[in-house]
């Protein structure tokens, strides 16, 4: 069944948080999207209630890199970027200015969104792995959008953070067309990857595999929407 992308552009709940959602092939909109956390958690249900699978993207680091504890001072590279993080030229590391404000920000959002959605459908499957969402293995798919640079859109309109969840919607339903959501723009290698996406999902109750929690989360870095 053709899926629905809800897409989250996360910040203060009271005057910066944003979402948008498409249903896909179409990109029909999901109404207006909205500015609250309940808003894309009901977005979600609705799809779910109905047999439709939903793709759910937060805009802030959903993984981090680990370094290694083998090797003698592995641990000089800790909260080093993760590779792809540069845009245009200048880096935007997880672990530094907007980077760490957002993953703080965005890590108690998505757990919220998603144990609000596990209230009403408990034990729901979940996956940061498009594969087995793909293959209807799961109803769930969990992304991370990259927004910034070229990449971030102009307003016309609306919000700055409406335009941002619309753009990154808009650039997950590229993905989906052109057959590249196994592909990340953004990786932790050689690190290891600590899902923040998955362990948000176990602490929701949903259904999604404890291998999850260090592997890959997928990073599509944003196109501007057409708004």
């Amino acid at each position: 069944m053709a899926p629905r992308v809800v897409a989250v552009d996360v910040g203060s709940v009271r005057t910066n948080f944003a979402w948008a959602g498409l249903d896909l092939p179409g990109r029909r909109p999901v109404g207006e999207g909205g500015t609250h956390p309940e808003g894309a958690a009901l977005a979600v249900l609705e799809a779910i209630d109905s047999g439709v699978p939903v793709a759910l993207g937060f805009e802030a680091p959903l993984m981090v890199p680990v370094s290694p504890v083998g090797p003698v001072d592995g641990w000089k590279t800790l909260g080093q970027a993760r590779q792809g993080e540069t845009a245009d030229g200048r880096s935007r590391p997880w672990s530094a200015g907007a980077g760490s404000g957002a993953l703080a920000t965005g890590l108690v959002q998505m757990a919220w969104v998603l144990e609000r959605v596990g209230s009403g459908r408990p034990a729901l499957r979940c996956t940061t792995r498009p594969e087995p969402w793909l293959a209807g293995d799961a109803e769930l798919f969990v992304w991370e959008a990259f927004v910034s640079g070229t990449g971030k859109p102009v307003p016309a309109g609306i919000t700055q953070h409406a335009a941002d969840a619309a753009a990154a919607a808009d650039t997950f339903a590229d993905r989906l067309e052109e057959g590249t959501l196994s592909a990340s723009d953004v990786v932790c290698a050689p690190s290891s990857s600590f899902n923040l996406a998955a362990a948000a999902a176990a602490y929701a109750g949903l259904t999604i595999a404890g291998s999850e929690l260090r592997d890959q989360v997928q990073v599509y870095r944003t196109r501007p929407a057409l708004l």
